[in-house]
């Protein structure tokens, strides 16, 4: 592990951004899986927009847990995302892992996505869960161990990061806490 765990004890706003760059390691029947996340968004028990605003529940109690654990949840009755963790524990907070640019194992992502090819295999938050075999058996994961871990990395200039407001979502969307590497082919919806 290159960086420190402890970039994920922040609050969500400021530790969205700081996880672009990082990878996340897939183990999955016997391969290795390795995409950059090029995209995130911050989410807040504070914020009307994040499953942890009316507080904890049988659903959200990962979101209130310690950081660098997995949160997953099922949307639209079809698809996964995932979010790490972030914030002190009891207090809710998590940033969705919104984008990834595939670096090894692509073409497993490709068949895990049905044959899926180019950018449209990664990116968007289910698509990237679909391409890492990522589901709700996940739920409260541990990213500091296989078979899905977060590898910290450097952050990112601030000029390299483009900063707006959320997306898909229908309450909170004036809140400009989604981040992306600007000029990366792999992000769902460029400005």
């Amino acid at each position: 592990m290159k960086g420190s765990f402890d970039v994920l004890d922040g609050p969500a706003e400021h530790v969205a951004p700081q996880l672009l760059g990082c990878y996340l390691v897939r183990e999955l029947r016997g391969k290795r899986l390795i995409g950059k996340i090029v995209e995130t968004e911050a989410y807040d028990q504070t914020d009307v927009a994040s499953h942890s605003y009316r507080g904890e529940t049988p659903r959200t109690k990962v979101m209130f847990g310690k950081a660098g654990h997995l949160y997953v949840y099922f949307t639209y009755g079809m698809h996964y995302c995932c979010n790490v963790v972030v914030g002190p524990p009891g207090h809710g907070a998590a940033v969705l892992i919104r984008a990834i640019e595939p670096l090894e194992g692509e073409a497993e992502m490709v068949a895990n996505r049905n044959g899926i090819t180019g950018a449209q295999v990664t990116n968007g938050p289910a698509k990237l869960c679909y391409a890492l075999g990522i589901d709700k058996t996940m739920n409260g994961h541990d990213l500091r161990v296989s078979p899905l871990g977060l590898i910290i990395n450097e952050p990112l200039p601030e000029k390299d990061i483009v900063q707006t407001v959320r997306v898909g979502i229908s309450q909170g969307k004036e809140v400009p806490w989604r981040f992306y590497i600007k000029n990366s082919k792999y992000v769902s919806r460029p400005l």
